[in-house]
């Protein structure tokens, strides 16, 4: 095998660990998975008739709820990056000498992966719920994009929270503010409805403007201002997330 192959195929075998990992966790796939779809038809069947957001409340809704899915399953990959360092596992893989960069990567791949199934499912059931959006083949290929990105972003600053935490359960619980954050967006009902103060915190917080810029893309009508900020959140938190990520790795192994 060739030098240059070796990280990728020590990619490969960290993130087929991984999977593995996630798979056998019932809690891990229930929190990633299907607890976005309860939370879906508590806020759809539940409370949805009492919002008057101009369009059926699925159709309003189900952007919000996919960057749900993706922060809900935030928490068990912090707590599995943070278990890795401190029970040995990483000084194992170093004496086996395998790439450092690959206990990274195969993180936030299986965390990608996992948080794009689960919007997979928001997205059918939603279709089940009456969900009928006006986004065109572009839009759609535009919505998977911002999705896998949004995930990606996550994901490097959850590796990031893990290693920084010193135990699993703080590093469990330090994602806890990325799982609160679209509660106070736009996701439910429109920040010009809400009170002073806290409208100016959802208008300026990094979730809002990646959720409208879904829901324009989703309703056939993209947002130039909300897209540009989403991305710009995204990279940013990626870039970050990444370089905190490696700084905090290096020091720890």
């Amino acid at each position: 095998m060739s030098t240059a192959s070796t990280p990728l195929a020590d990619s490969a075998i960290i993130l087929r660990r991984n999977l593995k990992h996630s798979l056998r966790n019932p809690t891990t796939v229930f929190n990633a998975i299907l607890f976005p779809i309860v939370m879906m038809l508590l806020f759809v069947k539940v409370l949805g008739g009492g919002f008057d957001v101009g369009v059926p409340y699925i159709d309003y809704a189900t952007p919000g709820l996919l960057v749900m899915a993706i922060s809900y399953g935030l928490g068990a990959t912090s707590a599995a990056v943070n278990a890795d360092m401190t029970k040995g596992v990483i000084n194992r893989l170093k004496v086996m000498d395998v790439s450092r960069g690959a206990v990274l990567s195969g993180h936030v791949v299986v965390t990608a992966v996992r948080c794009v199934v689960a919007c997979a499912a928001i997205i059918g059931v939603a279709f089940l719920m009456g969900f009928d959006p006006g986004a065109s083949a572009l839009d759609w290929l535009g919505v998977a994009g911002l999705v896998v990105l949004v995930s990606v972003a996550a994901a490097w600053l959850t590796v990031a929270l893990g290693l920084a935490a010193k135990t699993a359960e703080s590093a469990g619980f330090a994602t806890v503010p990325l799982v609160m954050l679209p509660f106070l967006s736009s996701a439910f009902v429109p920040a010009d409805t809400m009170g002073t103060g806290v409208r100016q915190f959802v208008e300026y917080q990094p979730f809002t403007p990646i959720i409208e810029s879904l829901r324009g893309l989703l309703a056939g009508h993209p947002s130039g201002g909300d897209t540009a900020a989403a991305l710009a959140w995204c990279v940013g938190l990626a870039v970050v997330g990444y370089f905190w990520a490696v700084a905090t790795f290096k020091k720890r192994v």
